[in-house]
């Protein structure tokens, strides 16, 4: 086995991941429910930003994307008939959500949190393929700074 020991170039700490996102696409997709693209969006900036953070994971802004990516997993769960997978994602997104609170970076928090928090009990108990235990299946608009959403 030979070892590829030749120096590559690190990259600068990327502290604009989040100032660069166009939180538009985010509220696109969030409110379009096209919650699988979301996650892969999401996955793909926090990704970079542990790649690129002198504090990888640990980094708040990282924390931040992570915890919406597992909140969108757990809506697409829930819908999708994951409900052992939903309760999971929920649960990983609102302790870390709970840190932001009410709103970091321009993101309203505070609404995603209380309708994970709001869904939480329904999940408990369902069979592992349950149909959503909500119709019609309705959850808070992603709302930031200078969006227009009501």
């Amino acid at each position: 086995m030979l070892l590829d020991l030749q120096s590559r170039p690190i990259l600068a700490p990327d502290r604009q991941v989040l100032s660069e996102l166009d939180w538009s696409e985010v509220a696109s997709m969030w409110n379009n429910n096209d919650l699988g693209q979301l996650h892969d969006w999401l996955n793909e900036r926090w990704s970079r930003l542990i790649r690129n953070s002198v504090l990888g994971q640990t980094d708040p802004e990282a924390e931040l994307l992570q915890a919406l990516a597992f909140a969108t997993m757990a809506l697409f769960f829930t819908q999708n008939q994951n409900q052992e997978g939903a309760l999971l994602m929920l649960d990983d997104a609102v302790m870390v959500l709970g840190k932001y609170r009410p709103s970091y970076l321009g993101i309203q928090i505070e609404p995603i949190y209380a309708n994970l928090q709001e869904l939480r009990p329904l999940l408990v108990g369902l069979a592992p393929d349950a149909e959503c235990p909500v119709w019609p299946f309705v959850y808070p608009k992603f709302e930031y700074a200078n969006s227009s959403a009501p």
